[in-house]
């Protein structure tokens, strides 16, 4: 059950937010990669009893897919660099020597994350569609959707199509230098994608606990490609949310960065934040 306060803590009294409301229909959660947005999605998934859709998840499914098939070629060669453009899916699946269009998809997705870019939208967004339409386009999460202009439309579309809501986006800010910092630590299950911090939430014994596999780092978790993405955050992202907000829905601002960093110095922060917009 979703409830709206925040739990006494030191001492401090309980405070409540009466503003927020019990139910919420879905939430779009951005920021810079790295800036700390899971902390503040595990809140909200507990406040309002929602699901985590993340489009990051749904690519490592198809990247991790690409990889077992042990393609170790060039993926350049599947790229037209004058029409900027991919080679048709016939002359990939010739060359890759398979019709799984889950593989294909795959290497398109790689190509793209081995660079630090985000994935083109005509394929991010036949992604999304799908699995968001899982759940009816309710109660969920939307973490890493929309990161461009074109995706925010699309979005916005789709939910007149399907008769639903985004209610606010969460916005967590960070400075460039700290998410480099943080993100040059960052570990995750290969399996279930299970996000780690060898500084703030390493793994027991570097497994996942969950699955009990050893924890990797991204291949996109290096210096290079981090300044890369948070260029393109800029260049792309910003501009997407500044169309959400522009059609109606409420930006909701919070520090990714805590002097003191606990579960309930998280958790106050973005109800205090949810709270703001809906006064």
């Amino acid at each position: 059950m979703a409830h709206s306060y925040i739990p006494e803590t030191n001492g401090i009294s309980m405070k409540m937010y009466d503003n927020i409301p019990k139910e919420v229909t879905n939430i779009v959660v951005t920021g810079k990669s790295g800036a700390g947005k899971q902390p503040r999605i595990d809140v909200l998934v507990d406040e309002f009893d929602l699901q985590q859709l993340s489009t990051g998840n749904i690519f490592r499914t198809y990247l991790g897919k690409f990889n077992d098939y042990g393609f170790d070629g060039d993926l350049s060669q599947f790229w037209d660099d004058e029409e900027e453009c991919f080679l048709t899916d016939e002359e990939i699946s010739k060359e890759l020597d398979t019709d799984d269009p889950g593989v294909i998809l795959g290497m398109k997705a790689k190509y793209f994350v081995d660079r630090g870019l985000f994935v083109p939208d005509y394929i991010t967004n036949e992604l999304f569609n799908s699995y968001f339409g899982r759940r009816d386009y309710r109660h969920q999460v939307l973490d890493g959707y929309p990161r461009t202009l074109s995706q925010a439309k699309f979005l916005l579309k789709l939910l007149e199509e399907q008769n639903t809501d985004i209610d606010f986006i969460l916005w967590v800010e960070n400075e460039d230098q700290k998410i480099i910092e943080r993100t040059i630590k960052r570990r995750i299950c290969p399996d279930c994608g299970k996000v780690y911090h060898l500084i703030y939430a390493p793994p027991p014994e570097g497994k996942c606990e969950e699955c009990g596999v050893e924890v990797i780092q991204r291949s996109d978790d290096t210096k290079e490609k981090i300044r890369s993405r948070l260029s393109e955050f800029k260049e792309k992202v910003v501009p997407a949310m500044e169309f959400m907000e522009e059609h109606g829905i409420s930006i909701a601002k919070v520090p990714g960065h805590l002097e003191e960093f606990t579960p309930e110095n998280v958790r106050r922060s973005v109800l205090e934040a949810v709270e703001d917009i809906y006064k």
